[in-house]
């Protein structure tokens, strides 16, 4: 037989006797309090929030093509502007779109990481 080491259990108690059921059981009542004391957000909030999106990348796509449209006009030539510059619009569009939902995702984290640090200090000062 081996002397290979033993993998402890995963409900196994750290030392300061906070298991990994703790601290999501802390987190979860911390982000509760904090929508309880912030307020809950309605349906329409993630509608609006979904149509903010939508807008900024069509905003773009619209100015593009707008743009497009008066440069075949004026100057027109073997490519199409209003292609090229729709592609371009729909391009910043998204980069606009993945910029603000990844800062929001940030945002998020960040506010969950600040809650789960709170509710592990109370737990300490708890015991």
């Amino acid at each position: 037989m081996r002397n290979e080491p033993v993998d402890k259990p995963a409900n196994a108690k750290p030392a300061n006797g906070e298991t990994s059921f703790d601290r999501v059981v802390a987190s979860k009542a911390a982000r509760k309090l904090r929508v309880q004391r912030e307020g809950t957000q309605s349906a329409w909030f993630g509608l609006g929030m979904s149509g903010l999106i939508g807008w900024s990348v069509a905003v773009p796509s619209l100015c593009g093509v707008l743009l497009g449209l008066w440069l075949d006009t004026k100057y027109p030539g073997r490519f199409s502007w209003t292609l090229a510059l729709l592609f371009a619009g729909l391009f910043i569009g998204c980069l606009n779109a993945w910029h603000w939902v990844s800062q929001q995702d940030r945002d998020m984290h960040r506010e969950d990481s600040a809650d789960d640090k709170g509710a592990s200090s109370k737990e300490k000062n708890d015991a």
